[in-house]
C-alpha cells in the first residue's frame, strides 16, 4: 500500500496502475453562440472531487461542526499516514483501495485533519523546505573555495560509511569532497514504497546508463540545466531529511485509531 500528494496530475504508472483523487476536477465547457456580447467562456470549468454525499456524511457524523471539502480530502491524507490505521486495515489495503472511516470525536477528525494538510504541504513543497544540518567531514562548504562547482558537486553514486563489516547510514558519501556524517538514523523511518526516502534520493541522483538504450541518465545534467544549481543533489538529500523527520514527528503524533461502529 502506497500513495503520495502531488500538485499535478501524475502520471498513470507512477506506480504501478495507480490512480489519482484529486481535490478538484475540471471539465471542458460546451461553447455555445451568443450575440454580439454573450457570454464568453474561457478554459474548463472546475469543481470538487468529493461528491456532496461524501461531504455530508461526516458532516453528520460530527453535528456542530463547520467541516468543508478541503478539509475532509486533508483528513483522508492524514488518516492514510496513521500507522493504526495501516496496521488494522492491512489486509484490506493489499487487495482495494482504502475505504475512509469516521474516527470516533471530532477533536479526533480535525487532528487528522491538520495533520493531513501539514503533511500535504511538507510532500508537495518538499523542494522549499530548510535543509538540515549535516555534518561535512572535510569542513563547512560555506566557507570552502569552490572554484568549478558543477566539478566539486558531480555526484556519479552514493555510498554509506562504515562501521566495522556494518553500514554506518549516519554517514554518507556523497562524493571524493563530501562526506555527510550525523543523519540522524531516525529520519530513515519514513518509508516511500517501500524504500526509506533518503534512500531513494541516493539510488535515483546518479549517473547511470540504461542497459536496453544505452542512454546516460546523469542527474548532474538536470541540477545544473533544469535547477541552475550544481548542488542541488546534496541539498535535495538534507531537504528529504527536514522532511522525513517532520513527517514522523506528525506521524507518531496522530491520535490512537478510534472509528465509529
Amino acid at each position: 500500500f502506497f500513495f503520495f500528494l502531488d500538485d499535478s496530475v501524475a502520471e498513470f504508472k507512477t506506480h504501478y496502475n495507480g490512480q489519482n483523487f484529486p481535490l478538484y476536477l475540471y471539465d471542458q465547457q460546451d461553447e455555445e453562440p451568443g450575440g454580439l456580447f454573450g457570454e464568453q467562456t474561457s478554459g474548463p470549468r472546475r469543481r470538487d472531487a468529493i461528491t456532496d454525499t461524501g461531504l455530508k456524511h461526516f458532516q453528520d457524523a460530527y453535528p456542530g461542526e463547520t467541516i468543508n471539502k478541503e478539509d475532509l480530502f486533508y483528513y483522508v491524507y492524514g488518516l492514510l499516514h496513521c500507522e493504526d490505521y495501516r496496521a488494522k486495515y492491512a489486509d484490506n489495503l493489499s487487495k482495494e483501495l482504502p475505504r475512509i472511516p469516521c474516527v470516533k470525536t471530532a477533536a479526533d477528525f480535525w487532528a487528522f485533519s491538520r495533520a493531513g494538510r501539514e503533511l500535504g504541504d511538507l510532500h508537495v513543497n518538499y523542494e522549499t523546505v530548510e535543509p538540515y544540518p549535516v555534518t561535512i567531514k572535510q569542513g563547512d562548504l560555506r566557507l570552502a573555495d569552490i572554484k568549478n562547482p558543477e566539478a566539486f558537486y558531480r555526484v556519479t553514486k552514493w555510498a554509506f560509511g562504515k562501521a566495522g563489516k556494518e553500514k554506518d547510514k549516519t554517514t554518507v558519501i556523497y562524493n571524493a569532497n563530501i562526506t555527510m556524517q550525523d543523519i540522524p538514523l531516525e529520519a530513515y523511518d519514513y518509508v516511500v514504497n517501500g524504500k526509506p526516502a533518503l534512500e531513494w534520493v541516493m539510488e535515483r541522483q546518479v549517473v547511470k546508463i540504461d542497459k536496453d538504450s544505452g542512454i546516460e541518465n546523469d542527474a548532474n545534467r538536470y541540477a545544473i540545466e533544469t535547477m541552475n544549481n550544481p548542488a542541488y543533489p546534496l541539498e535535495l538529500f538534507q531537504r528529504v531529511i527536514t522532511v522525513s523527520l517532520r513527517t514522523m514527528e506528525i506521524v507518531r503524533g496522530l491520535p490512537k485509531l478510534e472509528v465509529m461502529a
